[in-house]
């Protein structure tokens, strides 16, 4: 494909080079083989990458965002190998040590961008691999639409806060940060919060809501995704110093309060895709 006007569109890897890429919550080595610059979709806006996956079929070579490709440094395979030895220890049912706080820190390394830190609870990045294995290993879905939706779970949070607070400074600046959020997702999801398996059941949503957002078909399993990605995404803003370190609080607040009602707000069973979706999905 080629490449236009790139001396105005700056592009942080090159083809044929060898990277880290995210796919799920774990990295994987990759290869660049490709690169373009999105601007005809509004869904998929900016520098996108096609990379092979080391050791996968082609047939799971895919475009990604830059927002998931990572350098080749002894930092990030550091990352690689920590996500590696969490997603080992769910899946053999190990019970997590406890660690200090300052274990813990090193722990989420994974989740650090320029300027901004998301603390991810343990049983929150368990919730990411299951919520990975569920649909990319085992073909199943999230049954749509979700109860509580995105919508519904920023209502309550917002309840929450207010009811420990109570102040309409605190009431208006919370109603940015929720309709910010609100924002990202809507505009994040079809581009970077989706995996493969997903998109016919993204296209097929759209088509029977085409009047609703999505952050009122989406719920926590989503949301979740989002908050993940977040740091890389608002890295790419020029949002000054003071509002990250508010809108970073307020998502490490939205984030314990996701634990806090973990049970309840995400589902406990995915659903089987029908073989005809199987058989559309594998067919790409």
């Amino acid at each position: 494909m080629t490449e236009e006007n790139t001396h105005e569109r700056k592009y942080q890897f090159e083809t044929e080079e060898k990277a880290l890429c995210f796919h799920g919550p774990l990295i994987y080595e990759a290869k660049i083989l490709d690169r373009q610059w999105m601007d005809s979709n509004p869904d998929f806006q900016g520098p996108y990458y096609f990379v092979h996956y080391k050791g996968w079929k082609r047939t799971w070579d895919e475009w990604v965002p830059e927002t998931r490709v990572l350098r080749w440094t002894e930092a990030n395979l550091q990352m690689q190998q920590k996500l590696k030895g969490l997603y080992t220890q769910q899946n053999s049912g190990k019970k997590r040590p406890r660690s200090d706080s300052s274990n813990a820190e090193k722990d989420e390394d994974y989740l650090n961008r320029p300027e901004v830190r998301m603390d991810i609870p343990d049983t929150m990045k368990a919730q990411l691999i299951d919520d990975w294995e569920n649909v990319t290993k085992n073909q199943q879905l999230v049954e749509l639409p979700r109860t509580p939706t995105i919508t519904n779970l920023l209502e309550q949070y917002r309840k929450y806060k207010l009811d420990r607070k109570g102040s309409s400074g605190t009431e208006d600046l919370l109603s940015e940060i929720i309709d910010g959020v609100k924002e990202y997702f809507n505009k994040a999801l079809g581009t970077i919060l989706l995996y493969r398996f997903e998109r016919h059941q993204y296209a097929n949503i759209r088509k029977q809501y085409p009047k609703k957002e999505m952050v009122d078909i989406y719920g926590a399993e989503h949301l979740l995704r989002l908050f993940v990605q977040m740091p890389s995404l608002i890295a790419h803003t020029d949002m000054d110093a003071d509002a990250t370190a508010v809108l970073t609080e307020y998502l490490n607040d939205i984030t314990k309060y996701m634990h806090k009602n973990q049970k309840q707000i995400f589902c406990s069973e995915y659903e089987n895709a029908t073989p005809d979706y199987v058989s559309l999905t594998s067919s790409i």
